[in-house]
C-alpha cells in the first residue's frame, strides 16, 4: 500500500469510527437527577431544563409534594420541557414484617409516575442490619422486586432496580444474584457506574454482562478515599463530577457504543463537592463534560 493509499486509508478509519460513535451515541437520551438540590425540585426542574436536558429524575420529596396534585407536577414539567425520566421510589426492605407495606408503597408510587407520564421506576433494596446474607436471601428480594415490578407493570410503568452501595447488591457478586433471582420479564437494571466501581466491580465489564438487562444508566464519578477535610472523620470515597473522579467514563460510553445501548443516561451527583458551587454549577460541569468529552448530545 502506497503512502497516499495508506493516508487516505487512515482517514477514511478514523472517520467511519468517530460516526459510528456519534449515531451509538445519540441513542442515548440525557437527563439529570435532581438529587443534588436536596428536596428543592421546583428549583431543580428549572435548573435542569434551563441547561437543555430532556428529562431529569426526581425522588420521593417530589410525592411527598405533589402526591394530591400531580396533575400540577405534570404541568410544571412540560412548561420546561422536561419528561420524567426515573423516580426514585425508596427502598424494598428485605423484611416479611414490612414486605407487604412496602409493596403497597411502591405500586402506589407508579401510578403517580404514570399519572404524570413518567417512564420508570427505581428502587433499591435494604437488606437486614447485622445479618450476614444467605443465597435464600438474594432468592427472596428476586421474588420480592419481582413481584413489585408485575405490580408496577400493571400500573403502567417499567421497574428498574438499582445496584448501589450499603445494599445487597454492593459488591459485583450481590448485583448477579440480584439480578439472577428476578424475572427479567417484570426487573431491569438501573446501571450505576460509580457505585458499581466503588463495590469492587468493573463497570465496563457490567455493561458487557448486563447487555440485556440495562434500562436506565446512570453516569457518575467518584474518588476514594474522599479528599479530607479538616475537622471532619475521614470518609471511603465522595461522589464528584463526571471527569473529576477515577472511573473511566469513556470506556463506559465505549462500551455501551458496543451494544448499541439506547435508552435513558441519566447524570448524577449525590451532593456539591465544593461548597463553593450550585448544583446548577455542578450540572454544567457535567453537562459540558458529556458533551465534549462522551459527544452525547441533549
Amino acid at each position: 500500500m502506497g503512502e497516499l493509499t495508506r493516508r487516505d486509508f487512515l482517514l477514511t478509519a478514523s472517520a467511519v469510527t468517530a460516526a459510528t460513535t456519534l449515531r451509538a451515541s445519540a441513542r442515548i437520551t440525557l437527563g439529570y437527577a435532581a438529587i443534588t438540590w436536596g428536596g428543592n425540585d421546583v428549583q431543580a426542574i428549572e435548573d435542569v431544563s434551563s441547561l437543555g436536558f430532556k428529562g431529569i429524575q426526581l425522588r420521593s420529596s417530589a410525592v411527598d409534594r405533589f402526591a394530591d396534585k400531580p396533575a400540577e407536577l405534570k404541568a410544571l414539567l412540560q412548561q420546561h420541557h422536561l419528561t420524567m425520566a426515573v423516580l426514585s421510589s425508596g427502598n424494598l426492605r428485605l423484611d416479611p414484617a414490612f414486605e407487604a407495606e412496602d409493596l403497597a408503597k411502591h405500586t402506589k408510587n407508579a401510578q403517580f409516575v404514570h399519572a404524570i407520564g413518567g417512564t420508570y421506576m427505581q428502587v433499591l433494596d435494604e437488606p437486614p442490619k447485622g445479618k450476614t446474607l444467605s443465597a435464600d436471601d438474594y432468592q427472596r428480594m428476586g421474588r420480592l422486586l419481582t413481584e413489585l415490578g408485575k405490580r408496577t407493570a400493571d400500573a403502567g410503568i417499567p421497574l428498574v432496580y438499582h445496584n448501589h452501595m450499603n445494599s445487597m447488591s454492593q459488591p459485583p457478586e450481590g448485583t448477579a444474584a440480584i439480578m439472577e433471582a428476578t424475572d427479567p420479564r417484570h426487573v431491569r437494571l438501573l446501571l450505576d457506574v460509580a457505585h458499581y466501581q466503588q463495590g469492587g466491580g468493573d463497570p465496563v465489564k457490567a455493561v458487557a454482562q448486563y447487555k440485556d438487562r440495562i434500562q436506565v444508566v446512570h453516569f457518575k464519578d467518584v474518588v476514594s478515599p474522599a479528599p479530607s477535610v479538616e475537622g471532619a472523620p475521614p470518609r471511603p470515597y465522595q461522589f464528584v463530577e463526571l471527569g473529576r473522579g477515577t472511573v473511566n467514563l469513556k470506556a463506559v460510553m465505549s462500551a455501551l457504543n458496543q451494544i448499541n445501548y439506547q435508552g435513558w443516561g441519566i447524570i448524577e451527583l449525590d451532593a456539591v463537592p465544593d461548597k463553593a458551587r450550585t448544583p446548577k454549577d455542578c450540572a454544567a460541569i457535567n453537562r459540558d463534560y458529556a458533551r465534549q468529552e462522551l459527544h452525547l448530545t441533549l
